[in-house]
């Protein structure tokens, strides 16, 4: 199967699952969609595919779903609760760090047959993932706050609560993105890539952010009416 197609898929799969989340878990269903998508993002993300005809990192549909999840909180129960999620991630992602890095220390068994693939797999754990910590920490952050930014800014030029729902997600989204893939990649290949090399890979994988972000725009809309369940 093209990756475009799987991509495609994921991205599609990941916004509903999370839909599906919220609708029977409310609030503390987005809380574990954000811890859930920072282990499988931190895991996809050392993977290296052809796509679109850019050669792009994966985990890309997973952080978009999380940067969803917030913006949800946010409209649906402030951005209080839209804090805790973050934070959430954060220490989610952290502790991922420090037992993934502890893996390559263990000495396998003669027997042993998946080991030697799960230590392959995150020897370049430190780096990747601290400089995917520092991104999804710093972006989300700013995400939060952006998205409370506009719509503090659309609420005084219209006097309507709920209008613009549309510019205060992506005008969210887009920019705190942007700061996720620079932090990431240039924490992450500085040195191994040459500087035009990492602009290019930057902005190519910033083109697929953009794209992940509007498509999300149909689902914040979903989200908003969406009756959902709150568990006790």
């Amino acid at each position: 199967m093209p990756n475009e197609v799987v991509l495609i898929i994921s991205l599609v799969a990941s916004f509903g699952l999370m839909l599906v989340a919220f609708k029977f878990f409310g609030k503390k269903g987005l809380f574990c969609w954000v811890s859930i998508c920072t282990i499988l993002a931190n895991i996809e993300v050392s993977g290296l595919v052809d796509a679109f005809g850019m050669e792009q990192t994966l985990g890309n549909t997973l952080f978009a779903s999380s940067f969803l999840a917030t913006d949800i909180l946010s409209e649906r129960y402030g951005r209080k609760d839209a804090g805790k999620a973050v934070w959430a991630g954060i220490f989610t992602s952290l502790v991922f760090i420090i037992f993934s890095t502890m893996w390559q220390f263990y000495t396998p068994n003669a027997n042993d047959f998946a080991l030697g693939g799960i230590q392959t797999l995150f020897a370049n754990t430190p780096r990747l993932l601290i400089a995917s910590f520092l991104g999804y920490a710093v972006s989300e952050l700013i995400d939060v706050r952006l998205y409370h930014f506009w719509w503090n800014f659309t609420e005084k030029k219209t006097g309507n609560k709920e209008k613009f729902l549309w510019l205060r997600n992506n005008g969210s989204t887009l920019i705190s993105q942007f700061v996720n893939i620079v932090i990431f990649n240039f924490g992450a290949f500085a040195g191994i890539y040459d500087f035009p090399t990492l602009v290019s890979i930057t902005g190519a994988c910033y083109v697929i952010y953009v794209f992940t972000s509007l498509l999300d725009t149909p689902f914040m809309y979903i989200a908003r009416k969406l009756k959902v369940k709150e568990q006790d």
